[in-house]
């Protein structure tokens, strides 16, 4: 038993990708977990993932440590089976990833680069300063700041919707730490919420709706549950908001030219990755780049009326020069990269055989709905992103409904600490003083009765998934 512990608490602690190396069951695999390279593999990584959770503190950015750690893991693999004579082995595996990896970052790149055309084309600057002259009370500031995040993030990132709305908060309230921190826990857990309903929301939903574990509609059935996981602590935390009014601002700002199509353009792009895949049965990353060139072909357009436009009088805020590749440029580049070390790390040591073992621990000794709970409970410590690739790894044997729970579980499991998700992570920078990792811990328990009633509440509404 002990034994099984240790294994799964290893396992975990490395976490994911590939199915296909741990499982193979050809002539060519050869079973490395009680080999020297498998445990020096674990340390690598454990090493490495140690970096990434110390950022905040070394500056060291937390794609350098896992993209070294690939490279060292792969090659001590390479090295064993060149060894046995089998050089094709390892290279098969490591393409594989490799292929996994592009087709997300790919996706991913297309969404950032939207992203960022809609910031620079100040849509997000202009919904902020639309919300700071309405003059709303803390407490309307803090539903419906909490509310935007939860509604926005299904379509753009959870990270993305987490900052905007935080550059609300910071703006109204001021040196009131109290609204602040409290705004800024609730705009993390609605962010999480409410990316986990939609392929597009988070990184981990995008993994499970690629993978073909839940088609693209399925995902919709998290929404009560999410809604339940966002309102339980809100409403908790609505008592102790201050009964005041913060200054109202008259700042307004346009949006530049082109920026209400581009937000069209985006939400095209969506629905022909949506029906590339469902009715097409190509990867959805195929939809998403023939989006990105809709945005090339209008960031084309946009270049060459820019003289016309000017010569016609419009403001200087309509005319500003667009340039597409420049938002490919200020795309997320550490997140996509530490995303590659974290497929290639988790990839290697699946190769070698830990993830089945895990698989066998959780899914099989402790039983799917225990395992997926306590997945969620782990991606507060330790990303999301690597823990449902480990999931994804196992591919344990499970219906639709098991699918979702672990789907949300890890989605909002990370709101449960200020560091389980990018969101809070970043707030905690952008809200420096006022929104810190105690400041969120003391809500822990109340975030927590919201994360088991989302749980009971998909566990009761889709219980004819199961």
């Amino acid at each position: 038993m002990k034994n099984s512990i240790s294994t799964l608490a290893i396992s975990l602690l490395l976490l994911p990708i590939t199915a296909w190396a741990a499982t193979d069951a050809s002539h060519n695999y050869i079973e490395l977990t009680g080999h020297t390279v498998g445990y020096a593999a674990i340390i690598v990584f454990i090493l490495a993932y140690a970096l990434v959770m110390a950022e905040e503190f070394t500056h060291l950015r937390k794609s350098k440590p896992v993209i070294l750690a690939a490279g060292i893991i792969w090659g001590m693999i390479a090295a064993v089976y060149a060894s046995h004579d089998m050089p094709h082995a390892a290279e098969q595996a490591a393409r594989h990833d490799l292929l996994e990896y592009a087709e997300l970052m790919l996706f991913l790149l297309v969404a950032m680069t939207y992203i960022n055309s809609m910031e620079e084309r100040q849509v997000f600057d202009a919904l902020r300063s639309w919300l700071i002259r309405k003059g709303f009370s803390f407490r309307q500031l803090f539903w419906l700041t909490g509310f935007l995040a939860f509604f926005i993030s299904p379509v753009a990132d959870n990270l993305t919707t987490a900052l905007l709305m935080c550059a609300v908060v910071l703006a109204v309230g001021g040196d009131n730490t109290r609204f602040v921190s409290l705004s800024c826990i609730n705009i993390v857990v609605g962010a999480n919420a409410g990316g986990a309903f939609s392929p597009f929301g988070d990184i981990t939903t995008l993994m499970v709706w690629q993978k073909g574990m839940v088609e693209f509609w399925g995902f919709f059935y998290l929404f009560i549950p999410a809604v339940v996981n966002f309102v339980v602590p809100a409403a908790i935390m609505h008592f102790a908001i201050p009964k005041e009014n913060p200054t109202a601002l008259n700042e307004d700002v346009p949006m530049q030219r082109g920026a209400r199509r581009i937000v069209v353009l985006f939400l095209l792009t969506i629905v022909t990755a949506v029906s590339f895949h469902n009715f097409l049965h190509l990867p959805p990353v195929l939809g998403m780049l023939t989006g990105l060139a809709y945005l090339q072909i209008f960031g084309y357009f946009l270049k060459k009326t820019t003289p016309l436009a000017s010569e016609n009088g419009a403001n200087m805020g309509e005319v500003v020069p667009f340039d597409v590749f420049q938002k490919v440029a200020r795309a997320e580049w550490d997140t996509l990269l530490f995303f590659y070390g974290v497929v290639m790390c988790v990839g290697g040591l699946g190769f070698i055989g830990y993830l089945a073992m895990a698989s066998d621990v959780m899914y099989t000794q402790w039983g799917a709905t225990s395992a997926n709970v306590a997945v969620g409970v782990l991606s507060a410590i330790v990303d999301n992103i690597p823990v449902m690739f480990a999931v994804l790894t196992m591919n344990p044997d499970m219906p639709t409904g098991q699918w979702l729970l672990v789907t949300l579980t890890a989605g909002v499991g990370g709101s449960l600490l200020s560091i389980g998700s990018a969101a809070g992570v970043a707030l905690m920078g952008q809200a420096r003083g006022q929104y810190t990792f105690f400041s969120h811990l003391k809500w822990t328990p109340v975030i927590a009765l919201g994360y088991a009633a989302s749980v009971a509440c998909h566990w009761w509404i889709n219980s004819a998934l199961f």
